[in-house]
């Protein structure tokens, strides 16, 4: 009977609802693993605080209240190693490889929901999909941790540790979680070109989408398709622009601050590895707190926009921001289309893009007044104010589940935790949801009335 009331309870839950739930189960039972005594070295953490790692753990923003090197004991960095996978490549994805496992397929919806989160028009055979997704990020995150156990055992660190940091800091690359197990995060490798290349391979494999890696390997290696979509012409076109104009700018601006003193190449590796990881992977080999006025503005812009559709990582994507562009450029040209590389962009899809970047501005301004108003109430307003721009920093890392900061996190109360919580929740399901929501076929009502015109 509660087998068969389950059943209906299932039946009547939509998309978008699902995919929550799925990841609030998925949250609540890792925050529950990481508070177990077994799990955290000494006297243990307050339950807020596995609540807050476990959140950014499934929601691969990488945020962190507590030291994860030395808080956690090994059984807890497993924890939180499966906790950044699952939540990296998509519970549903999950769910669908545990059916074909044991020789089933998944319910429809399932399979409805996992092709239109990788797929821009659900024309890709999810079985095959699902299939290549965990073969590719198999192969990935384990060329990536070869890479980083090199780097690593290159420079004197013993052999077993130098595997081990190698497997969990490829997993938190490719999944753009940006968990780390050293307390300044990657500041000590700032010109170790094995580390710093093996990590933005991976964090740009992870952000780029798999349905555009799904087409470039059909495209290249098997032969199978003419012609790139636009989606993935967009994606690529896009990524390689914000890589370059990211890189160039933390250089103009950091060349007299923090890349004062160093070489040529180390200027360069630097400048790259923050321009790939501000776009929600989290790492850093420069101290965020040190960063000039504009460089954080440079990365506030970056993490806002996050990595692109149908990928690990976070933010309003890729594709929003080019589009946006393209609308505004065929506006200035006195088109009333949107077009782009011999095709038309449905208006529809436009409008998705402008309410998608809207209520991430309110998503990120409504929680940043909140923390301004929680937090800091023993701290005279001079200092109280100079604050404001790591709550600004400390929002944008959340909803783009980025995972940088400028070391505001541990010094907030409950509150102001359970309000990045509630943040990173909606930049890695809320927008994502909303989006599944506007895709799902469904009754259209158009009322047209007569018009009048508003003065601008």
């Amino acid at each position: 009977m509660k087998n068969r009331q389950w059943s209906r309870f299932y039946q009547r839950l939509q998309s978008g609802q699902l995919l929550v739930l799925s990841f609030f189960f998925t949250i609540a039972a890792g925050s529950v693993l990481l508070w177990l005594p077994w799990s955290v070295k000494g006297e243990g953490i307050h339950y807020i605080d596995a609540l807050f790692t476990a959140t950014s753990a499934v929601c691969v923003t990488g945020l962190s209240t507590v030291d994860t090197g030395t808080t956690f004991t090994l059984f807890g960095k497993l924890v939180l190693l499966g906790l950044i996978q699952v939540g990296g490549l998509g519970i549903m994805t999950f769910s669908v490889l545990m059916f074909l496992t044991v020789g089933r397929l998944p319910a429809l919806r399932d399979r409805w929901l996992v092709e239109n989160m990788y797929s821009q028009e659900g024309r890709i055979q999810v079985l095959n999909l699902v299939r290549t997704i965990f073969a590719f990020t198999f192969i990935a995150e384990a060329l990536g941790a070869v890479g980083l156990f090199v780097g690593w055992f290159r420079s004197g660190m013993p052999l077993a540790k130098a595997l081990w940091y190698g497997v969990f800091h490829s997993v938190s690359a490719f999944c753009n979680a940006g968990f780390a197990f050293f307390p300044n995060n990657f500041e000590n490798y700032v010109g170790d070109w094995w580390i710093n290349l093996s990590t933005c391979s991976l964090i740009i494999s992870g952000g780029i989408g798999f349905s555009v890696l799904y087409e470039l390997f059909d495209r290249y290696i098997l032969r199978c398709r003419r012609r790139l979509s636009l989606h993935t012409r967009l994606v690529l076109y896009t990524t390689l622009f914000l890589l370059a104009v990211g890189a160039l700018g933390f250089y103009v601006l950091e060349v007299d601050n923090t890349l004062l003193g160093m070489g040529p190449d180390k200027c360069f590796m630097a400048s790259l590895f923050q321009s790939t990881t501000a776009r929600t992977a989290g790492f850093n080999t420069i101290r965020i707190s040190a960063l000039s006025n504009g460089t954080l503005l440079i990365i506030i812009l970056l993490m806002f926009i996050g990595a692109s559709p149908g990928s690990c990582g976070g933010g309003v994507r890729t594709t929003s921001l080019a589009l946006l562009v393209i609308f505004f450029v065929n506006r200035v040209k006195g088109s009333l289309r949107t077009n782009i590389f011999g095709r038309t962009v449905p208006e529809e899809t436009i409008g998705k893009v402008v309410m998608v970047i809207l209520l991430g501005v309110l998503a990120v301004v409504g929680i940043t007044l909140l923390l301004l108003l929680t937090q800091g109430q023993q701290i005279l307003y001079p200092r109280h104010r100079d604050l404001f721009l790591g709550y600004l920093f400390e929002c944008v890392s959340a909803l783009g589940t980025v995972g940088l900061s400028m070391g505001v996190t541990s010094s907030l109360n409950h509150l102001g935790k359970l309000l990045i919580v509630a943040l990173m929740f909606v930049g890695r399901v809320g927008l994502v949801t909303l989006a599944y929501g506007m895709v799902r076929p469904g009754k259209r009502i158009s009322i047209e009335y007569g018009s009048e015109d508003v003065m601008i």
